[in-house]
């Protein structure tokens, strides 16, 4: 009786063993939820440290779109002044050759009906030929000034003279002097007045060319630049421009003209002669 009692006692219920292999399924279905999680944070850690540095790069580069494009801009608004310059500037040479012109012609006019009314009131032939002659001389110095204004202005303001023949009318104006040259490509640098000048290189059909320019010492290059464009420089100190301006190019020189106020050309006089 006592040994049935203590086997009943002892014995486990059935119940029990079930419900410890049900929560032990529990704990290993937890174990794999909680992995399964965790490594879906890390991918989604991982995924928005690569979203959070995509943002740094583009935020990066549209800051050096901006950087760029107020550049650009304020590069605009610069040659956007200048041009209104340059273009006030041709404005204002384009009224003052009109003025000038109309003046002239206005001059030739009045001067023809006065020549006129005395040749009328003449009767000594000598005095009519006497007064032909005056009136021809006259016409002619009216018809070189009307020439000269109408040439071509540099932006410093001077004429530019296209041939021997101008720059024989801006030299009679006696306002500077004029140095006339001609240069060898392959003879070297060509001394005119005080500086000195080798051709590099001609393109005759686009009448372009590239110069050495040697000055107080310095050398420096014009390249690629047209028939006719000047080209102003400073020597010694001096506080008003040297003009330079090639007239024609060949294949193998370039012919045009220097020209220098005045105050220079005292010292330019002992190296080179004027018409020269």
């Amino acid at each position: 009786m006592s040994e049935f009692q203590e086997s009943a006692t002892t014995a486990t219920p059935r119940w029990v063993g079930l419900a410890v292999a049900v929560l032990g399924g529990i704990s290993l279905l937890g174990l794999g939820v909680s992995w399964s999680a965790l490594n879906q944070a890390k991918g989604i850690e991982q995924s928005t440290q690569a979203v959070r540095q995509a943002n740094e790069a583009l935020t990066q580069r549209v800051a050096k779109a901006d950087e760029i494009n107020q550049q650009l801009q304020s590069d605009v608004r610069v040659v956007t002044d200048k041009l209104k310059v340059t273009q006030s500037v041709l404005i204002a040479a384009r009224k003052q050759n009109k003025n000038a012109t109309t003046a002239v012609d206005q001059k030739v006019t009045n001067l023809a009906t006065s020549v006129k009314a005395e040749l009328a009131t003449k009767a000594n032939t000598d005095d009519v030929n006497k007064l032909n002659g005056d009136v021809t001389g006259v016409r002619t110095d009216l018809d070189a000034a009307k020439s000269s204004i109408q040439m071509a202005r540099s932006e410093m303001g001077t004429l530019i003279a296209r041939n021997h023949d101008e720059i024989d009318q801006l030299r009679r104006m006696g306002q500077r002097d004029y140095f006339e040259f001609t240069v060898q490509r392959k003879s070297g640098a060509t001394k005119v007045g005080t500086i000195q000048i080798q051709l590099k290189d001609t393109n005759t059909k686009k009448n372009r060319y590239t110069i050495n320019v040697l000055a107080d010492d310095n050398s420096f290059e014009k390249k690629d630049r047209s028939v006719n464009e000047p080209i102003f420089f400073y020597t010694g100190g001096t506080r008003q421009a040297i003009e330079l301006v090639v007239n024609k190019v060949t294949k193998s020189t370039a012919t045009g003209y220097m020209s220098v106020p005045k105050a220079t050309a005292a010292t330019s006089a002992s190296t080179a002669t004027p018409g020269q």
